[in-house]
């Protein structure tokens, strides 16, 4: 899909796209502080272009490649959702997640953005409402970006911290991801410190070896979720393209040259991996890559058969790992009212859309 968003625009594209058309290369330095300083969203308020340059830009170019089309706000925990329209009508989720409380009761308006990287998935985790309508296409760097100011229009606050843990596998889109970084990270554009991003893959070896070799000091969370290969590939086909035998080297790899502990993300689904000799198993593979656990009680999708353990089975569990020397923690799904796992929202829509053509 064509990108003609200057949102997607890295410094380096921006200044040879003013030069293709026939401009200085400073012009580039005010498009970027248009753009980020400013937040243009309509090029005939960037007074110091020129005019002839300013309607080559509205001819060809876009500000803005989504609109968001609902919001849903839970009813617990301050935890938004919303639902993004591409242009070319395909709709992506995205979800704002606040910080916890602070000592003393103090409340932060520091805010965290769960990020989608495609429209859809084709990894097919069973658990996952993303997977289940399959992938469509992935989203434009400039989608992925405009994910985030969205986020901040609807908060009316800064996005401090970034998790590609939405809708599809950042690591299948690293052409479209890589760039999105660049930006994110750059000091005269979003300006989000490598530290507060974190890069979320179910198992995608190639692209975790790529961006090992991108050199950003990025956060990283494997979707783990089962601690052999018969666990994992009952509920994450990935795992029979690229299994543990050579997703922990990689991961042992990345630990080499990262300066942060990798976190194993783990779903507790009650009888499939919410058992106790599951407890060993994954500490052995948490001490040797060093990592921490997340435990996540499974968030129920209505026509998934998967069943959430109770709590007492959850914090058992919990206990048994720390008691391993494991460092744990267990997140209980933010915003389980409003739908917010992963695809829920948009699957919801599209059976809506579905039902109103009939």
């Amino acid at each position: 899909m064509e990108d003609n968003c200057l949102l997607g625009y890295t410094p380096d594209k921006l200044q040879q796209l003013v030069c293709e058309l026939g401009q200085k290369p400073f012009r580039a330095k005010q498009l970027q502080e248009w753009i980020w300083k400013h937040r243009a969203t309509d090029f005939e308020q960037m007074t110091n272009l020129p005019p002839a340059l300013r309607e080559q830009l509205v001819a060809h170019y876009t500000l803005r490649p989504l609109q968001v089309v609902e919001v849903s706000a839970s009813s617990t925990g301050g935890t938004r959702k919303f639902l993004s329209r591409m242009r070319d009508g395909h709709l992506v989720e995205s979800v704002i997640i606040p910080a916890a409380v602070g000592q003393g009761g103090a409340h932060s308006d520091r805010i965290t953005l769960c990020v989608s990287s495609q429209v859809g998935c084709a990894f097919g985790c069973k658990f996952c409402a993303s997977g289940l309508l399959g992938l469509t296409r992935n989203l434009t760097t400039a989608e992925i970006i405009g994910q985030i100011l969205a986020a901040e229009e609807i908060s009316g606050t800064r996005v401090d911290n970034l998790v590609f843990m939405g809708m599809g596998e950042p690591l299948a889109n690293m052409d479209n991801l890589l760039p999105a970084l660049t930006i994110i990270m750059d000091e005269h554009s979003l300006n989000i410190g490598a530290r507060h991003i974190t890069i979320s893959t179910s198992g995608n070896v190639p692209g975790l070896k790529r961006l090992a070799a991108f050199g950003r000091p990025l956060r990283l969370a494997v979707s783990l979720h089962g601690a052999c290969d018969e666990v994992r590939n009952q509920i994450m086909p990935v795992n029979k393209k690229w299994p543990l035998g050579e997703l922990i080297p990689a991961l042992q790899e990345w630990t080499r040259t990262s300066k942060h502990k990798i976190t194993l993300e783990y779903i507790l689904i009650q009888d499939v991996n919410a058992m106790l000799p599951e407890v060993d198993k994954l500490a052995r593979i948490a001490h040797l890559l060093n990592a921490k656990v997340n435990l996540i009680p499974y968030n129920t999708v209505e026509g998934l058969p998967w069943v959430r353990p109770t709590e007492a089975a959850c914090r058992f569990f919990c206990k048994t790992l720390i008691a391993k020397g494991v460092p744990v923690t267990m997140r209980y799904e933010k915003g389980h009212d409003i739908n917010a796992a992963c695809g829920q929202l948009r699957l919801r829509r599209e059976e809506q859309n579905a039902q109103q053509k009939h």
